[in-house]
């Protein structure tokens, strides 16, 4: 990603974000995207932003157990009242400072206000 990106989310992979072949889930990955693409939407939109979408995942490295994910997202599309993020992973080993890009999607969010109705960007309600 570009220097644009933010770090949003650092995270220690646990033994329960395994997969059954003893490497990190996937499934675990994503959410940690997911977290991270959503807190930089809200921070972004100043209120409630839900994902609606989300595409184009790879996930070009490994990570193990104790391995620290750190998460940058930066926003790459914006509609009315929507957002779209693109989110990296990066793991670092545990032992060191060796890093390798993990995971990578893009995710789409649209703003809500009190009500659950989307509102455009710009307004607080």
């Amino acid at each position: 990603m570009p220097a644009a990106a933010s770090l949003v989310i650092r995270v220690t992979a646990m033994p329960t974000d395994l997969n059954p072949y003893g490497g990190v889930f996937g499934g675990w990955l994503m959410s940690q995207l997911a977290l991270g693409a959503g807190s930089l939407a809200s921070r972004v939109g100043r209120g409630k932003a839900v994902v609606v979408h989300a595409t184009d995942f790879t996930f070009p490295g490994a990570m193990a157990v104790g391995d620290e994910l750190s998460v940058y997202a930066e926003v790459v599309g914006q509609g009315r009242n929507s957002l779209t993020n693109a989110a990296r992973g990066e793991g670092r080993e545990r032992n060191g400072e060796a890093t390798t890009e993990v995971a990578k999607g893009q995710f789409k969010f649209v703003l809500l206000n009190e009500n659950d109705h989307p509102r455009a960007i710009g307004d607080t309600e």
